[in-house]
């Protein structure tokens, strides 16, 4: 068994960032455990909700790509940006800070939401993934007009 030092563990998220930032699910996925423990800060009741499908519950390698995957679909491409202004470790502990900027693909809405990113690395890989993130902004950026 390995026991995660803190570059080990920065090593594995400034890598995960990356992959995120090219935007490739499976290349992203690869830095998942087979089993892992993913939660977003979204009220139960809203998530696989419609308008954001890919907020729900994860647990293995293929959900992670599934995730990034529809998390593309739904915004425009062009117009995603995140900003990370601080990355802390402690051990195999690691929290992601920062804002993403992303527009919402079925209605065009631009949105800005910040986030913080609770992650475990174990062995070299992510074992949990908790996102926390302004979920208000998300929310109506994807809501539907109302005449």
């Amino acid at each position: 068994m390995s026991i995660a030092t803190p570059t080990s563990t920065r090593t594995v998220v400034e890598e995960l960032l990356r992959r995120i930032g090219e935007g490739d699910p499976e290349r992203i996925s690869e830095l998942y455990a087979e089993r892992g423990d993913w939660k977003l800060s979204w009220p139960e009741a809203e998530h696989g909700h419609t308008a954001t499908p890919w907020i729900r519950r994860r647990s293995t390698r293929a959900d992670a790509a599934a995730h990034y995957r529809e998390l593309a679909e739904y915004h425009v491409p062009e117009h995603v940006a995140t900003e990370v202004e601080r990355i802390l470790i402690d051990g195999d502990e690691a929290v992601v800070l920062g804002e993403i900027r992303q527009t919402a693909r079925p209605t065009g809405r631009a949105y800005r939401a910040r986030f913080a990113l609770h992650l475990t690395i174990k062995d070299g890989l992510v074992t949990r993934h908790h996102v926390y993130e302004d979920s208000l902004a998300v929310a109506r950026a994807f809501e539907a007009e109302t005449q």
